[in-house]
């Protein structure tokens, strides 16, 4: 696997540059989920803005919910969260896809035809996914924060000054860069583990089938485990 990815990553620096496979990825890989990530993210922020709420009043601290809320999606959650929930939605629908291509001989195709089928099928996914993972994650943080809002403002009481003024004074830069570094990294590595999965699956129904399990299974508990080591060592 591992030098499937480098010789990917290689590739992504030689012509022929198919920049209209890559606006075709990031449609499928971005457009296609942001109603999923909208929802998702809403969910997320309204639920934990309605458990740390009730937390927090036990130290007399609600004024803290908006930080609470906005540095625990924006570092952790967003990142994670987005990247499972795309995961889910196109990570395992682009395994089937070249598991189709794989077992229809259609990747064997384009080598007679002089098409190199990792720099047409694995670089535009690979160069979509380094683009769509932090946009994802971003639109994720901003619903979720919304979502807080909407729970501890306008049905718990809290004044909308203090949960976006908390927010400004706690929340920094750095706290932003380093949700975005995780989704990037999420990106590379949900397209690696999916894209290797597919493009070297079982013949027949069956094991495309397997490939998609296991592609899912793979990437969801590597986001998990990833995010725990960069947490630990990087952040």
């Amino acid at each position: 696997m591992g030098i499937f990815l480098a010789h990917t990553i290689i590739l992504c620096f030689f012509p022929p540059y198919r920049w209209r496979r890559v606006l075709e990825r990031i449609h499928f890989l971005g457009v296609k989920t942001l109603f999923v990530i909208l929802l998702t993210g809403a969910f997320s922020g309204m639920v934990l803005g309605l458990q740390v709420f009730y937390t927090l009043r036990k130290f007399g601290a609600e004024a803290l919910l908006g930080p609470a809320v906005a540095l625990s999606l924006v570092r952790e959650l967003g990142p994670v969260l987005s990247a499972l929930m795309i995961t889910g939605r196109a990570g395992s629908a682009l395994t089937a896809e070249l598991g189709v291509m794989r077992i229809t001989e259609q990747i064997d195709a384009l080598d007679m035809m002089a098409i190199h089928p990792v720099q047409y099928l694995i670089v535009p996914n690979l160069l979509a996914a380094v683009l769509v993972f932090p946009v994802l994650s971003w639109f994720f943080d901003v619903i979720g924060i919304l979502g807080g809002y909407l729970v501890g403002v306008e049905l718990l009481g809290l004044a909308h000054g203090t949960y976006f003024g908390e927010i400004h004074t706690f929340l920094g830069v750095q706290d932003v860069l380093d949700g975005l570094y995780k989704s990037l990294c999420f990106g590379v590595l949900v397209v690696w583990i999916c894209c290797f999965k597919g493009f070297f699956s079982g013949y027949g129904a069956e094991g495309v089938s397997r490939a998609t399990t296991e592609a899912v299974v793979l990437s969801s508990v590597s986001v998990l485990l990833w995010d725990y080591l960069m947490g630990s060592f990087l952040f």
